[in-house]
């Protein structure tokens, strides 16, 4: 059952794709948020029957042709994901000079997790976000500036940072230099 539920946003954003659809039209279609469409597909949150119904029936697919396309699990005890899996995160909030590559998610009882690459360019920009997670940063290469709430730290290659993902807060890339992380999200 839980292999399903991994495979139910990432199973989305492919027939999505497939029919040439954006993550609005399908929010139209099935009357809830593009923001909740772009969290189902990350794998930040699985959907109520009602709404995956409604989402199921935007994408203009038949339940059957649905959950043929998700892949079972095989009974194993440990989890590889290879590069060719990974895909990039579209946000559903105006950001630019960030890419959210989509490295490995799992939920495991009462806890989930997420961990992306993201780069950030030099002048990039956006608002502040909030993410039901709690967040760990570790930076690969280059450095960002962090605003979490009303406090700003410097993260160089090496450093790491952990924090409530429901304080706002925002990288920054005041450098000349592209910065990459790798991030992981706890849902709890």
């Amino acid at each position: 059952m839980e292999d399903y539920l991994i495979g139910i946003g990432k199973r989305i954003k492919q027939i999505r794709k497939n029919n040439k659809k954006t993550i609005n039209d399908v929010a139209i279609a099935a009357g809830v948020t593009a923001g909740l469409i772009s969290r189902i597909e990350n794998g930040r949150t699985i959907p109520s029957l009602p709404v995956f119904l409604k989402i199921v029936e935007a994408l203009g697919t038949q339940m059957t042709d649905f959950f043929d396309g998700i892949p079972k699990g095989i009974g194993q005890n440990f989890i590889v994901t290879r590069k060719h899996e990974q895909s990039i995160i579209e946000k559903e909030d105006e950001a630019v000079g960030f890419t959210y590559n989509y490295i490995f998610g799992k939920q495991l009882n009462s806890v989930g997790f997420e961990s992306v690459l993201l780069e950030v360019q030099p002048n990039s920009r956006r608002e502040k976000v909030v993410t039901d997670a709690f967040e760990f940063k570790y930076m690969l290469t280059g450095e960002c500036y962090y605003e979490i709430g009303d406090h700003e730290v410097l993260l160089k290659e090496g450093d790491s940072i952990f924090f409530d993902g429901r304080i706002p807060h925002v990288p920054i890339n005041r450098g000349k230099v592209p910065s990459k992380m790798l991030v992981v999200y706890y849902f709890i």
